[in-house]
């Protein structure tokens, strides 16, 4: 067998594995007598058939077999050798140049590839790294906004006289010999084109609506007249709306009573204990908001300190051919450069991995698989969900290979830049939220 490379450039080489007659023969002997042993030929006993019989029934499959193990092995041992093992990008692909093959025994056969790598990650994670973390102040102006919307997550609906656009109508509707009584009609809801009809009626009045102008949303509409869709588009949409009371939603007082809801009894016993608090919770806000962007600066930074060199060109090859024609060369072309920052910071999180001995474990994935259920089950409103429900939900996800591996790369990038915030230098420097939301 004979391996010559050629060095294209830094990043890219050619190889050309010949492999002889001799070099395949023996094994081909053996595996065709491995097919023979297993052979179930009619007019033979199983294992009996003559070795000719089964060279003419699975000769050219098993010279196939024999000689692709003989070139896989080349390969690897290649990789190896050079030292490429952890910088190989995919796998060699088949160079354009790679001659037709003839799969007859007793031939020699010549193989091209292509072959690139990545530069090597070669860095370390210190004190001497320095990186920005934002302490985003507590203004006066947030403070109140904080407070008044806690407050509104506290209050009720109450009576109301004249219809403002947050409020709700109860009303009797109309309209051609129908009638649904004591609905409930969200002003914020109708139409922007028809609320100014529905703005300011107070109970007793009425008022002539286009039900298909004022409620776009078909199935919305049905529900709330009470009919099946179909009867509803075969009628007249004019409704007569009909207001029995106003229900207008007024935010809590802060008094003792709404602290104590709030906080749990005697928790907060003053307006200035409840700014205290208020406060406290804006300043927990912030500081997950500054860790998340001091995650993004330090995931750039170490990507920038990798330097890492990438060889775009066959990358997108590799992608394109690893995918077996899943995606066009104009839609690898336009995810390419997503793709490739995803790949740089992979390359550099699995050095600060290295470093710091940090692995992903089967816990973890299994942690952060029920973290991301009850997330799921709070976005419905649903936030004391019992813990077997929560453990059977996230057995499911994790069977899932897709959200398995995306609750891996999640675990990977906590641990990694948990590691990076515990070891660097972080430069606190204070910025208001309107500039820090203006960070790029």
């Amino acid at each position: 067998m004979k391996i010559s490379k050629n060095q294209i450039d830094d990043l890219n080489l050619k190889l050309t594995v010949e492999i002889n007659n001799s070099d395949y023969q023996e094994a081909l002997h053996k595996r065709l007598n491995e097919y023979k042993h297993k052979a179930d030929i009619r007019g033979f006993r199983r294992g009996m058939a003559p070795l000719s019989l089964i060279q003419r029934l699975y000769g050219e499959q098993a010279l196939y077999e024999t000689v692709n193990s003989t070139l896989s092995k080349a390969l690897d041992d290649f990789v190896e050798t050079e030292g490429l093992a952890a910088t190989i990008v995919g796998e060699p692909l088949p160079a354009e140049e790679q001659p037709q093959i003839s799969w007859k025994a007793g031939e020699d056969f010549t193989f091209i590839f292509d072959i690139a790598h990545t530069s090597e990650v070669n860095f370390t994670v210190s004190k001497e790294d320095k990186i920005t973390y934002y302490e985003i102040e507590v203004e006066a102006d947030a403070l109140k906004a904080e407070k008044a919307r806690m407050l509104e997550q506290y209050g009720s609906m109450q009576e109301g006289e004249a219809a403002g656009e947050k409020d709700y109508i109860i009303a009797d509707i109309e309209g051609s010999g129908h009638k649904a009584e004591g609905v409930y009609v969200s002003v914020a809801n109708v139409s922007e084109a028809a609320r100014s009809m529905f703005v300011g009626l107070k109970a007793g009045e009425s008022v002539e609506v286009n039900v298909n102008e004022a409620f776009e949303n078909e199935t919305d509409r049905a529900s709330m007249l009470k009919l099946d869709k179909a009867k509803l588009a075969e009628m007249d949409p004019m409704f007569k709306f009909t207001v029995v009371n106003v229900k207008t939603f007024v935010p809590a007082v802060s008094e003792q009573a709404t602290w104590d809801k709030m906080f749990g009894e005697g928790v907060v016993d003053s307006e200035e204990k409840f700014e205290d608090m208020v406060k406290a919770n804006l300043t927990a806000q912030y500081a997950r908001e500054s860790n998340y962007r001091f995650g993004i600066d330090a995931r750039k930074y170490f990507v920038e300190k990798a330097n890492l060199q990438v060889p775009e060109d066959f990358m997108k090859r590799w992608i394109i051919y690893a995918n077996e024609g899943k995606f066009t060369q104009e839609q690898v072309d336009a995810e390419f450069p997503s793709f490739i920052e995803d790949f740089r910071w992979q390359q550099a999180r699995t050095a600060i991995m290295k470093q710091f001995d940090l692995k992903v474990t089967e816990a973890d994935i299994r942690e952060a698989a029920e973290n991301y259920v009850r997330y799921q089950y709070a976005m419905y409103g649903m936030a004391n969900v019992p813990d077997d429900l929560v453990k059977g939900a996230a057995g499911n996800v994790m069977n899932d290979e897709n959200q398995r591996r995306q609750l891996r790369e999640q675990c990977a990038d906590n641990k990694a830049l948990a590691a990076v915030h515990e070891n660097v230098t972080a430069k606190p420097k204070k910025i208001k939220l309107a500039k820090f939301r203006e960070l790029k």
